[in-house]
């Protein structure tokens, strides 16, 4: 049953009292280290390393060509801070990476644009979320995640081979790159979670057990959870596209429409599937209505063909010392044949209304 990871508020408190801008990690610990690579690339050459320390990002800060920083891991505030003060970012800035609950939304810091963008992955039937955090500048684009993974190795290898425009184009088309992979992987969630939902509409309509309403709860909460992380990302782009900053050129609108239709998508698939979870859940608590009805009118005609046998019973078991038919000898079986000859009747009558 899929479930999501999530859990609001979570060590929030480790900032109550501090300063605005102090650096706190809030979330999950993912990695056990922070690893930190830089990709340095033109149209004619691509160089890629793995820095040992933040302090190493200082020889890539005026570096000709576009520069790719990624760094896996936030639960080190001084490799933030050194971030930080190599690149010039606000603290502010640096909070909001910190804090790996955010929703998504961009920031303009003049020099910079700060995106946050949600990313999602499934792992043993659970979704889980990521906060995947960009720093746009001139010609370095700064990307923070909280654990290592694969989404992004196609552009890299991209970048290796020279293949397209990935190398011609600047840093905006780089952070659409990036944008564009974690968009494309929320289908491969939704793909999958249509798969159940379907499976468990079946199951729903056969055979309406207790099992297939908590995997209605369970999506649910998915789905949920899935809206909240998905749909502040269509203000992102669309503030992207109406913006004025010079980090988004011209040319980039088109790209950027594009994965605005794809977040749209996104955010109907998502829509279309809770109403559907909704309409099994009527259709769930319908079927098991109807069940109990159905057993409720069994017992009712089952007690209501006995209610003549209980009287004419009663009637003879009254302690009266003066009952003519205690006497007589046939008494007894012409009671039985009267009960049983007043409940078949009823029983033939209920028959014919179709009652049952």
């Amino acid at each position: 049953m899929p479930t999501s990871s999530h859990s609001p508020g979570k060590k929030r408190s480790h900032k109550a009292g501090l300063p605005p801008g102090s650096l706190v990690h809030i979330g999950e610990q993912k990695v056990e280290t922070a690893r930190i690579t830089a990709v340095n690339y033109d149209d004619q050459r691509v160089e890629e390393r793995i820095l040992q320390d933040a302090e190493e990002c200082l020889a890539y800060k005026d570096r000709g060509g576009v520069t790719w920083i990624n760094i896996d891991g936030l639960h080190q505030p001084d490799v933030l801070e050194k971030i930080g003060k190599v690149f010039g970012l606000h603290p502010l800035m640096l909070e909001d990476i910190a804090n790996t609950e955010q929703r998504p939304k961009l920031e303009d810091y003049s020099d910079y644009l700060y995106v946050v963008v949600r990313m999602l992955y499934r792992s043993n039937d659970k979704i889980f979320a990521e906060q995947l955090s960009l720093v746009i500048g001139k010609n370095v684009l700064i990307s923070f995640q909280e654990r290592h993974g694969t989404e992004f190795d196609p552009i890299r290898e991209r970048l290796r081979n020279g293949k397209g425009r990935a190398r011609r184009l600047g840093v905006d088309f780089l952070a659409y790159q990036l944008i564009d992979a974690v968009i494309d992987n929320y289908f491969i969630v939704l793909e999958r979670l249509s798969d159940e939902v379907e499976t468990l509409e079946e199951q729903v309509i056969a055979s309406p057990k207790q099992e297939a309403l908590q995997k209605l709860h369970g999506l649910k909460k998915s789905m949920s959870f899935l809206r909240r992380s998905t749909w502040p990302l269509r203000e992102v782009i669309a503030a992207m596209q109406r913006g004025d900053s010079p980090l988004i050129g011209e040319p980039m609108r088109v790209y950027l429409r594009d994965i605005y239709d794809h977040v749209v998508a996104v955010a109907d698939a998502i829509d279309s599937m809770r109403d559907l979870l909704n309409g099994m859940l009527e259709i769930h608590m319908s079927n098991m209505n109807i069940r109990l009805n159905e057993v409720m009118k069994v017992l009712t005609i089952v007690t209501t063909l006995f209610i003549p046998a209980t009287f004419i019973a009663g009637v003879y078991g009254m302690n009266f010392k003066y009952m003519p038919e205690l006497d007589w000898p046939p008494a007894y079986p012409v009671v039985l044949v009267s009960m049983v000859a007043v409940a078949g009747a009823m029983y033939l009558y209920f028959k014919r209304k179709k009652w049952f």
